[in-house]
């Protein structure tokens, strides 16, 4: 019951700011192909000198960002893909590992078929995301003598994540609000989703009663397995507007509710992208994403980029 209230909030909502712009903005979706990409590389650095007294430490980090979209329409037909990409490593000079600071690869494509005379659409959807590069736990560990002595201390990691691992695919048949490529709504209330891991995070040995007892459920796939499935719903929402002159301010909603297990339970996923051109080479960019999945963590997951860097627009057509 929450879960469809928030999203007639959502709807309601969105078309209160579409009510306000409508003298602005007119429908931005012609007929054909259309095509735009970008890529990003953006860094940050800081340096001290051995005689520096004011504290810190000297760093380095960078950003690599890729987005592409691709729209199709024609008649009462629409097809919308979207690719985000994004790797971010930093290293520091106290640090003996570089780290991740982001890690990202989504895919998601909206097909829908226009009801006459209105704003909405038949639709289907397909969503894939996941990350590129291994996920590690940093911690300090004790390095014995053979009396059991603290020799040093150093610093070392585990390996909690890899390449594909977790990796969600989600589908399903629904309903599509869209006013223009840069304004859309879409319900999905029967949408299956797939979250893969690879085995060796879950291999538990069976004989070990104590082991299964103890595992707790890796990304919600349970021991042993590398596959878990559920059914729900999931509502995506997406509205990119250009507030200012070369700034744009970018956001991206997903929402699922399991009808399975702990039906009560919200995933969340948003994103806020503003992206502020200072020329066609050069931009700064500030992410924000907010995650909420029990299957993962019982918190709330925060992740914030800030970085100035290179830019360049590729495959940008219209057909």
């Amino acid at each position: 019951m929450r879960f469809i209230l928030f999203t007639l909030f959502l709807l309601l909502s969105t078309t209160s700011i579409l009510a306000q712009k409508k003298e602005k903005k007119k429908d931005s979706v012609p007929d054909g192909w259309k095509s735009k990409g970008l890529a990003e590389l953006l860094f940050n650095q800081t340096a001290f000198n051995e005689d520096w007294q004011g504290g810190g430490t000297s760093n380095i980090a960078g950003n690599f960002n890729v987005n592409w979209d691709l729209n199709y329409k024609r008649g009462r037909r629409s097809w919308d893909t979207k690719l985000i990409s994004s790797l971010g490593l930093a290293i520091s000079k106290e640090q003996r590992f570089v780290r991740k600071t982001t890690d990202r690869l989504e895919i998601n494509s909206l097909y829908g078929s226009k009801i006459p005379k209105t704003k909405w659409y038949y639709s289907a959807f397909i969503n894939f995301r996941t990350q590129m590069a291994p996920g590690y736990e940093f911690f300090d560990r004790k390095v014995l003598d053979d009396e059991g002595e603290i020799v040093e201390v150093v610093q070392d990691r585990r390996e909690i994540t890899d390449t594909f691992s977790p990796a969600y695919l989600q589908a399903g048949p629904g309903i599509l609000w869209k006013e223009s490529n840069d304004l859309k709504v879409n319900i999905a209330p029967a949408t299956v989703r797939y979250i893969f891991v690879k085995s060796r995070f879950t291999a538990v040995d069976e004989s070990d009663l104590e082991a299964l007892m103890n595992y707790e459920p890796y990304f919600g796939v349970e021991a042993n397995e590398s596959l878990r499935m559920e059914l729900g719903a999931s509502v995506s929402v997406y509205y990119k507007e250009e507030l200012f002159t070369n700034v744009v301010f970018e956001n991206i909603l997903n929402l699922y509710a399991d009808y399975i297990e702990k039906t009560k339970n919200v995933d969340v996923d948003y994103t806020l992208n503003i992206a502020m051109k200072v020329n066609d080479y050069i931009s700064a960019n500030v992410t924000a994403q907010l995650i909420y999945d029990d299957n993962a963590t019982s918190g709330l997951q925060v992740r914030e980029v800030l970085g100035i860097g290179l830019r360049y627009a590729f495959l940008e057509w219209k057909s």
